[in-house]
């Protein structure tokens, strides 16, 4: 299950609960708050999961650039070993081959950082998720903790005096 989306159960939860009058603390259904608890530690590991093969994803993709880069190079490199016959033609080949070295180096360098960028902003969304996981459960906690103090040690009534 999204992380997003207990995050916004448990959110609703809270929204919905009775409120304690004169208090910005609320009654919540321990039941239910608990079960949205177990499920979001079922859907951490899972968005873990996610970035790690995200980070999987990148390395493949890095490999297959450098992968493309040695390709073009030995190919370059051929092309210029059949045509070392001539002068001109040599010299050509040899800027040819610079050229398409020069091309799978910018290729391998944009493919990087654009994998890198991805990976990024992936694991900053799953950051700020996961901040946000962790700001309800202490609130949560928080308002429990409370509620539990309340019920152990309940505010007492000032006597109220008859008015005539």
């Amino acid at each position: 299950m999204d992380i997003l989306h207990l995050v916004d159960r448990l959110e609703e939860l809270i929204n919905h609960s009775r409120s304690i009058p004169f208090t910005r603390n609320v009654i919540i259904d321990e039941d239910r708050m608990l079960d949205l608890i177990d499920q979001m530690r079922v859907a951490i590991p899972e968005e873990v999961k996610k970035s790690q093969q995200i980070l999987a994803q990148k390395d493949r993709v890095i490999a297959q650039a450098k992968e493309e880069a040695e390709r073009t190079v030995n190919i370059a490199k051929e092309k210029s070993d059949k045509l070392t016959d001539r002068d001109s033609i040599v010299q050509d080949a040899r800027k040819k081959a610079s050229q398409l070295e020069a091309e799978a180096t910018v290729r391998i360098k944009s493919t990087r950082t654009e994998a890198d960028e991805y990976v990024a902003e992936t694991l900053t969304n799953l950051e700020i998720a996961l901040e946000r996981v962790l700001n309800q459960v202490r609130n949560g906690i928080y308002i429990l903790e409370e509620e539990h103090k309340l019920k152990e040690d309940p505010p007492q009534e000032e006597p109220q005096e008859d008015q005539e």
